[in-house]
């Protein structure tokens, strides 16, 4: 197996701290050389799954954790949005997780579907596991040309 680094950040499932997930993701790509654009993507994405998760996870409660895991890899980022809280172990979870169909069944997904359809538009790769509350495992791959030579450089295009 590759080596990876692994970022792991807990929030509260309040829609206020959705921007603190948003500027770790912005900071996470930007270190990895991915494009403006690809990292603008990459936080409506992240938005998306946790707004999804806020909404659908504690309807019965107030109180909550949403997990949220940076797989940094050298060529793609990982991230996992969990709703259930609680640590998890990547591996495990990318054994029990399955490719995100646009004809799954809605309601499977706690009806958060439009968010999955933005989802799944914006990234490379979206699976799903609905089998320890909603797991969404979401891979953007960085294009070669993207990073530049001392791999902190921003590229500007005109």
């Amino acid at each position: 197996m590759e080596p990876f680094d692994f970022v792991e950040v807990k929030v509260p499932a309040k829609p206020e701290y959705v921007g603190v997930v948003r500027l770790s993701t912005s900071g996470i790509a930007n270190r990895m050389g991915f494009s403006y654009e690809d990292i603008e993507d990459l936080k409506v994405a992240i938005s998306e799954a946790i707004t999804n998760a806020v909404k659908h996870a504690y309807k019965e409660t107030d109180e909550g954790e949403i997990t949220i895991g940076f797989g940094v890899y050298s060529d793609r980022l990982e991230i996992m949005v969990a709703d259930h809280g609680g640590s998890f172990d990547l591996s495990n979870v990318k054994k029990d997780i399955g490719p995100y169909q646009q004809n799954d069944a809605i309601e499977d997904l706690r009806e958060g579907g439009f968010g999955l359809f933005l989802i799944d538009a914006l990234m490379d790769k979206v699976e799903i596991s609905s089998r320890y509350g909603v797991i969404v495992l979401m891979t953007k791959y960085l294009s070669e040309n993207e990073v530049g030579q001392d791999g902190d450089q921003i590229s500007t295009t005109q």
